[in-house]
């Protein structure tokens, strides 16, 4: 059966993730022992025991993250578990696809994501930023939410996340607008998202520029397996092109639905989430119902993901 892994991005992360793998699989724990070493501090003890404040703080949540969907990678492959004809991540979830597809090293992306975690943070200030989830009216609409509530101030759809599902990002004051209007506009929910970074919106402009810097200090190889990045759903093979895509992808759009029907178009019958949470399982079967999908993230669903794609 042809499948891709797909990684989540931050929203997955909870206190004790992955801690039934860990209990069964030593390479989970060894994963996490790599990382702290990159790190200079026990990100494994962070993971188990929180405090979930400190998890949820977007220099800690991205590193946790990546070195989740690494551990999970790495477990997949010791039960025998097949390379994937593709790979995707959903914004942070981009560079641990790099990982698994050996176009950075494990120890550089952390530091990566560390690195990019606090730009972001520094981009804008505590409380001036929002992001915000609209359900119920297609991106046109939500476009047009947005030039409407602008006023002076940013306000964009950031993330398409599947159909009638986008999240907008900028200015707290015009997030606001956007969610009292598009809930006037006839949408279904509304939401002000418990985060403090605009991700994905114009606001992160000074952040890409910053990073742009450190990605040039980074060793980047041919992926050796196809990552379809999420600026255009569209896989990249040279270093250069992967770094200029990974600084857009900080100020632009995750164009996660066309990343789904790309793999679906391309073949993938199975799209298994590597990683915590079942996020990006859910928003698969809104995309596409007739995928098959699974969340890998503990000793079953993992042998449930084997079970799948070899076809027992």
């Amino acid at each position: 059966m042809r499948f891709a892994l797909l990684f989540p991005g931050q929203g997955s992360q909870s206190v004790g993730m992955l801690g039934a793998l860990a209990a069964r699989h030593a390479v989970v724990r060894e994963t996490f022992a790599e990382a702290s070493a990159a790190l200079s501090y026990d990100l494994w003890q962070l993971v188990s025991e929180g405090p979930a404040d400190m998890l949820d703080r977007t220099e800690h949540t991205q590193p946790a993250l990546l070195a989740a969907g690494v551990a999970v990678w790495r477990t997949w492959r010791a039960l025998g578990g097949p390379e994937p004809d593709a790979m995707a991540g959903h914004s942070l979830g981009e560079y641990t696809a790099l990982v698994c597809a050996s176009a950075l090293s494990f120890a550089d992306a952390l530091r990566l994501v560390e690195r990019r975690g606090q730009l972001m943070q520094a981009a804008v200030p505590a409380g001036s930023g929002a992001m915000a989830a609209i359900v119920g009216l297609d991106d046109e609409q939500v476009r047009a939410v947005c030039a409407e509530s602008a006023q002076g101030e940013v306000v964009e759809a950031v993330n398409f996340n599947a159909p009638g599902q986008v999240v907008v990002a900028g200015h707290h004051t015009a997030v606001e607008r956007a969610a009292t209007l598009a809930k006037a506009r006839g949408a279904k929910l509304t939401k002000v998202l418990p985060v403090s970074v605009p991700s994905h919106c114009s606001l992160m402009r000074p952040a890409a520029e910053q990073l742009a810097q450190d990605l040039q200090a980074v060793a980047v190889q041919p992926p050796a397996i196809p990552v379809l990045h999420n600026l255009d759903a569209t896989p990249r093979s040279r270093p250069e092109d992967i770094r200029a895509a990974l600084v857009a992808q900080l100020h632009s759009p995750v164009q996660w639905v066309k990343t789904i029907q790309a793999l679906r178009a391309q073949g993938a019958a199975a799209l298994l989430e590597c990683g915590p949470g079942r996020v990006l399982t859910g928003l698969t079967k809104r995309i596409d119902k007739a995928a098959n999908g699974e969340c890998l993230q503990d000793p079953q669903t993992l042998e449930a993901g084997l079970a799948l794609v070899r076809g027992s």
